[in-house]
């Protein structure tokens, strides 16, 4: 018997850009893709560098985009390496066996996304199922849009950085585990626009829970 259809969950594709004159990166962002919270069915390649899964919370898409930033920096790619299609919508089947077997309109409008990230801002795009959500899912994706520019410009010490000062480090903190002047771990990140993409981080949160609860866009 089939489980309860799945309602307002977000289907994303990914797709690897320049894959042809690049190494294949998709088990590296699929072993990342895992540990993602929120999974309803979990990522896997659908066709050549493509991988899709389902989400469930918006908070989710956002963690997607910090990892697959870091990936790249670690690549020391300048601009974003992978497309990134995001649908919101509904799935008929959320107990089926792979995101390949599911069904439903979240996985549709994840498909328009993903056809048009490639001429998109930040290659990336987020298409709603009901029209009637497109204003609110607009403002998200700006939001999502802004924060992937941000983090794309972030190089791997601007990451080494900003992973020093998790939890309840201080700066203090960090530039004695770094062996570097307080001084110098405030401009690292500056550069690596860490107060900013938190920011960015919690408006994009924001947006699309609003999104995803049905909210008018103020």
């Amino acid at each position: 018997m089939k489980d309860k259809a799945l309602t307002n969950v977000w289907a994303v594709n990914i797709d690897q850009r320049h894959s042809r004159r690049e190494a294949d990166r998709v088990a590296e962002a699929l072993r990342f893709l895992e540990t993602l919270p929120g999974i309803a069915l979990a990522f896997e390649r659908t066709a050549g560098d493509e991988v899709q899964g389902l989400l469930l919370h918006g908070s989710a898409i956002v963690d997607l985009l910090v990892g697959l930033a870091r990936l790249d920096a670690a690549h020391r790619l300048e601009e974003p390496g992978w497309r990134i299609g995001i649908g919101l919508g509904d799935v008929e089947d959320g107990g089926a066996p792979s995101t390949r077997a599911a069904r439903g309109t979240a996985y549709l409008a994840a498909r328009q996304a993903i056809e048009e990230a490639s001429r998109a801002p930040a290659h990336l795009a987020l298409r709603t199922a009901d029209p009637a959500a497109a204003a609110a899912g607009s403002q998200a994706e700006t939001a999502l849009i802004l924060l992937r520019t941000l983090l794309s410009r972030r190089t791997g010490k601007g990451w080494e950085v900003v992973d020093a000062m998790a939890g309840e480090a201080t700066q203090a903190d960090v530039a004695v585990k770094l062996g570097v002047s307080e001084s110098a771990v405030s401009q690292r990140l500056a550069r690596a626009g860490w107060r900013e993409s938190v920011r960015g981080a919690e408006l994009a949160v924001s947006l699309l829970t609003a999104v995803q609860c049905g909210q008018e866009p103020r």
